[in-house]
Formats: structure tokens, C-alpha cells, sequence
């Protein structure tokens, strides 16, 4: 048994309870109702097709038709989707690529952009608003603490790979270097030129 199929019914659930729930969003989910898209995504073996209505959004990962629109990335650059207003350096980075209608993948991102995602708002029927409101809070400041450590550890640890190991050059040895290579071709493109001076005398 493959996971393809759980993966699909997982992130349909999950799509349909963040981006169906909110009235709110009815005017974003409306520009979007009948259209298709198509997340290839590196690692997968087949595609996550979304397929949206009025109602929902539904998940495939097969589909005998064409998406109106085809993205080929990463799973790490999905997140970055969530900001609208990074979606067109995305695409000019090479991290995003479209294939087909661009405003399928426009106003999927205005849509994830618009909708919250408030972890309290989910667990208030079954805890209660306050102490839904408490789990929400330490969910936010744990997500906080880490993704700060992360980086952190990230930041050491290129700075004990650049410099305390010396297993790969600094930013300012990367720049030299390459200025020293650049210099030695213009000298070496000098040097031919003179030398076929030399041979048509």
C-alpha cells in the first residue's frame, strides 16, 4: 500500500478545514471554483492534484485531464506560498515553476495568504475558548523558540564549517577568489592576444 492515497485524504481535510470554514474567504474560493491545480512536487512520485469547487477543495494524486495550471518544487518551498507577494521572485529564482494558467497559482496563494490558521479556533470545542486560547498561545511560543534554535544551530554551525574547520571558504575568500580567477583570464586573454600579434609578423 502506497501513502499517496493518505497523504491526499490528510491534506484534503486539512485544505477544506482552513480555507472552506471561514465565510470570510468566500469571495477568494469563488475565483478560484472550477479550476485545477497541479503541485509536482520533488520526491513524489505522482503529482497532488486540487480540484476546486464552491463546497471544497478535493486532492487526487492521478487525473486523466490537464490542470489548468502545473507547479514543479520543492516541499520546503510550499510554506513560501503563504506570502503572496513572494510569489513572483519565487518564480523568477527558479524555486517555482508554472506551467499553464499563472492566476490559478496567484489566487491560491492570495487564498492561503487570507486565511489564519488559529490552532485555538480548532481545539475551542473540545477545551474550551480559555484553555484552547493557552494551548494555542505555548503551540505559538514553542514554534517561536524553535525555528529561532534552528537557526541558531544553522548559523554555528556554517561558522564552524567556515571558519573554525576551514572545510569551505568564507564569503570574503569566495569574493577573492573570484576576483583572482577573473583577473588571471583577462591577463591570459592579453596574453593570446599579444602572442597572435606575434605569429601573424
Amino acid at each position: 500500500m502506497t501513502i499517496m492515497p493518505l497523504l491526499t485524504a490528510g491534506l484534503e481535510t486539512v485544505l477544506n478545514s482552513v480555507l472552506y470554514r471561514d465565510r470570510g474567504l468566500k469571495a477568494a474560493r469563488q475565483r478560484l471554483a472550477g479550476r485545477s491545480l497541479s503541485l509536482e512536487l520533488q520526491g513524489f512520485s505522482h503529482p497532488l492534484i486540487l480540484l476546486f469547487s464552491e463546497q471544497q477543495v478535493d486532492v487526487i494524486s492521478a487525473w486523466e485531464d490537464q490542470a489548468d495550471c502545473r507547479v514543479r518544487t520543492r516541499i520546503s518551498t510550499l510554506s513560501k506560498l503563504r506570502d503572496r507577494q513572494q510569489l513572483s521572485a519565487l518564480i523568477r529564482s527558479g524555486e517555482l515553476e508554472v506551467d499553464g494558467d499563472l492566476q490559478v497559482i496567484q489566487q491560491f496563494s492570495a487564498l492561503i495568504d487570507l486565511a489564519e490558521f488559529d490552532p485555538a479556533e480548532y481545539l475551542a470545542p473540545w477545551l474550551g475558548d480559555v484553555a484552547a486560547h493557552g494551548v494555542g498561545a505555548m503551540l505559538k511560543k514553542n514554534l517561536a523558540f524553535i525555528q529561532r534554535d534552528a537557526a541558531r544551530k544553522q548559523r554555528y554551525l556554517s561558522e564552524a564549517i567556515t571558519e573554525e574547520w576551514r572545510l569551505a571558504p568564507g564569503a570574503l575568500e569566495a569574493a577573492w577568489f573570484a576576483e583572482e580567477v577573473d583577473a588571471l583570464d583577462r591577463h591570459l586573454t592579453e596574453l593570446e592576444v599579444r602572442l597572435n600579434k606575434l605569429e601573424a609578423k
